[in-house]
């Protein structure tokens, strides 16, 4: 599993004009789920973003995470995240998971990150969507689940 992890002061996630998933402070993470993933990586993905230190203490050093400041997690679905662009112009798709088992382990991720007591809003699974945000800092990481070790 690949993650976009943005450090946000809010962001939303619109389909056909309405919205379907808004947050105040909190994270925006845009994820992205591979063929080859399982229920180990939705775990570590979750376990990951709750525990990032990626909020400022009273210090100003970031040293907070998302469940110590009380924030929020918006998650969208986004497969790009797995397209390989190293040969020609077109991104190759075909490490990415087909729809059911993506689905799957995204939904996964949410319920996993609501059983630590964080308020989740999601995006729609396979719909276009139009992402809003308002980056904090900025501050943006990249997470990949089978580079953990």
């Amino acid at each position: 599993m690949r993650a976009c992890i943005q450090r946000v002061s809010q962001a939303e996630v619109e389909v056909e004009g309405r919205t379907v998933g808004r947050i105040g402070p909190g994270l925006l993470v845009l994820l992205g789920v591979a063929q080859t993933d399982t229920e180990q990586d939705a775990a570590y993905l979750a376990e990951k973003i709750a525990t990032l230190r990626v909020f400022e203490d009273e210090a100003g050093k970031m040293n907070l995470s998302v469940e110590q400041v009380g924030g929020a997690v918006l998650v969208v679905s986004q497969f790009t995240l797995l397209g390989d662009c190293r040969r020609g112009r077109r991104p190759s798709f075909t490490e990415a998971a087909g729809a059911e088992k993506a689905q799957q382990l995204y939904a996964r991720v949410i319920q996993l990150l609501q059983a630590r007591g964080l308020k989740v809003a999601q995006g729609r699974f396979q719909a276009h969507m139009h992402v809003h945000l308002t980056n904090d800092g900025p501050v943006t990481l990249l997470l990949d689940s089978t580079k953990r070790f």
